[in-house]
This record gives C-alpha cells, structure tokens and sequence, in this order.
C-alpha cells in the first residue's frame, strides 16, 4: 500500500487504522519539525500548546502531523476505543480527520515510574515549508500485535511470555513492522534519527541481534520504561528521521 498525500498538511501518511496512520512524511518543498514538552501535559492543553506554537509558526493546524502520548496506564480494549474517540475529536476540529480517514501518526505509551493523572501529551511534530529540506518522517508506534485484526489479544505475538525467546519474538515482530512503515514512505533502517523503545522488560542481551541488521545502533537507542497502552502488550517501538528538535517548558 502506497502513501497518501495529505495536502493541506504538507505530508504524506502511510495508511493505518481508524485511530492513527502507520507514520508520516514532510512532502518535497517541507521539514518536519518536532517538539517535545519538558514534561508531558494534559492532552486538551497539549493541543492547546500545539495549536499556539503552530500560529506563531505561521502554519495551519492542519500541519499537525504526529504526537507521542503518555497515559496513566494500560487501557482495556474497550477502554481504548473509547479514548480514540475522544483524542480523534480535536483532529476533526481542526479539519485533520475526514471521513473518518486519520493522517496523524501516534504513539501512546504509559510510564511505569511517574506516571500521568490523565492522558497527557509528550511530544508533537508538524511540517514546516522549507527549500531544498532533507527527506524527513516519523513512523508511528506499533507494538507486537497486528493492527486492525481484531482484538489485540487475538493477534498479538507470544501472548503472555515474557521469557527471552518471548521478548525475542516480540522485537523481531515490531522491528520488521518498522521498517514496514518507513518503506511504504520511502524510507529505510539508514534514515532514521532516533529509535524509541517501550518495555518494562530486559531485553538487553538481544539487542545486537537484533538490531545489528537495522544499523539503528549507530544513532542509539532510547529506552522508556513504559508499558504499551493495552493491557498484555509488552514491546513497542516507533522511530524517525527528524532533523530539527525543541523543547518547550511546561
């Protein structure tokens, strides 16, 4: 399945499902630029702030192309769709969300330490017109579980182990649904910026394995100690290729 281009964004987005793309895309002529807050904010503020930086950017809020959330923990399944039906409520707003299609990638991640009262908002990423602008994406986050199959339990990959060959299973599922996502927008293993990994979970004495391939490790790793936002997924991963980056203090 080939990308989708999202004119009004200024990005591209591989297709996903009904809540979130598989990841995104800055079109010819446009970067994209990522923000990430000091501290995550409650999720109506965190499009407040999105859509006050966005203005004084001068861009549309129809460049909003990606987020990374944090909740307070796993949901239910139920619980989940009941969420995404209150986060895809502002993309719809904001004329984002049409005809049910999202371009928005995400992830949603929950801390294990530390963490959020309410569903919160970590990090954003928008385009920004620029001559001549390196090639840039972000893929959205995918844990071990196929989506749009079904339940996540139905799907997901070795259910309940979190034994080595267990975790092994895991990463070898997502790190392959990574590189799924960033070839369907053109992009591969030597593109990416940053790698983010969530699990509670050792996973250290696989890394080489299975990362050496990836060429991942040149840029390394950054590992949160967080949960993906279904309860029995254990090992989510998203990644970009992101040239500029702030910070904004909350």
């Amino acid at each position: 399945m080939t990308a989708t281009v999202f004119e009004p964004g200024g990005y591209r987005y591989a297709p996903g499902v009904s809540q979130y793309s598989a990841g995104i895309a800055a079109q010819p002529g446009y970067a994209l630029h990522r923000v990430r807050f000091t501290q995550p904010v409650p999720l109506a503020q965190g499009f407040d702030l999105a859509q006050a930086h966005l203005t004084a950017m001068g861009r549309p809020v129809q460049a909003f192309g990606a987020c990374e959330l944090r909740s307070p923990a796993p949901f239910t399944e139920q619980g989940f769709r009941d969420f995404n039906e209150i986060y895809i409520g502002t993309l719809k707003r904001w004329g984002i969300v049409l005809d049910g299609v999202n371009p928005v990638a995400r992830s949603n991640v929950c801390p294990q330490i530390a963490p959020p009262d309410v569903p919160s908002m970590h990090a954003f990423s928008y385009t920004v017109p620029e001559a001549n602008a390196r090639p840039s994406f972000v893929v959205a986050g995918s844990a071990e579980a196929p989506e749009g199959h079904g339940s996540y339990r139905e799907v997901a990959i070795a259910l309940g182990d979190v034994s080595i060959e267990g975790l092994r299973k895991k990463m070898t599922f997502v790190i392959g649904e990574m590189r799924r996502r960033m070839q369907q927008l053109g992009f591969d293993w030597p593109d990416v910026t940053a790698t983010q990994i969530y699990t509670i979970h050792d996973f250290h004495s696989l890394l080489a394995e299975q990362f050496t391939a990836t060429q991942a490790l040149r840029q390394g790793l950054t590992w949160y100690f967080n949960r993906p936002p279904v309860v029995d997924l254990e090992y989510e991963m998203d990644c970009r290729g992101v040239f500029q980056e702030h910070v904004i203090k909350v």
